[in-house]
């Protein structure tokens, strides 16, 4: 299952064996907010196997000489581009919802995006309001 890799079961000295790092290593990139695993009662870390797969990540980027901000910024950028794809699922989603209520009630398959995400459904005819960025998609019946 893809959430048993989140699950938190390795304390940071195996962590750090799975990782090839000192526990002093982790415990500064806990600090850095590299990585940041989950916490048990005592205020005992615990690392899943995707906490060991950033610290791997981390190593090799650190070894490749990227820097600990430059690594810092590398992660959130791709955790920005992992939000984005997420979001573009929702929104196929929600364009694939409103061309099929569309459809079914038979009326013009017209609706825009916005630059904010937004989906919003326009009456035949009408164009997205002001200079927005937006993309109207419109297929013509019977086709």
């Amino acid at each position: 299952m893809g959430n048993d890799r989140l699950r938190p079961i390795f304390v940071i000295s195996v962590a750090a064996e799975l990782a090839d790092m000192h526990p002093q290593t982790l415990r500064q990139y806990d600090r850095l907010g590299l990585v940041s695993p989950s916490r048990q009662g005592g205020k005992q870390r615990r690392y899943s196997e995707h906490d060991v797969e950033l610290l791997r990540e981390i190593q090799r980027l650190s070894k490749d000489g990227v820097s600990l901000e430059g690594i810092r910024r590398i992660m959130a950028l791709e955790n920005q581009v992992a939000a984005l794809r997420m979001r573009i699922g929702e929104l196929s989603n929600e364009v694939f919802a409103l061309r099929s209520a569309h459809q079914a009630a038979g009326l013009g398959r017209v609706f825009a995006a916005g630059s904010t995400g937004d989906v919003v459904s326009l009456a035949r005819g009408q164009r997205p309001r002001g200079r927005s960025q937006a993309v109207v998609v419109w297929k013509p019946r019977g086709k």
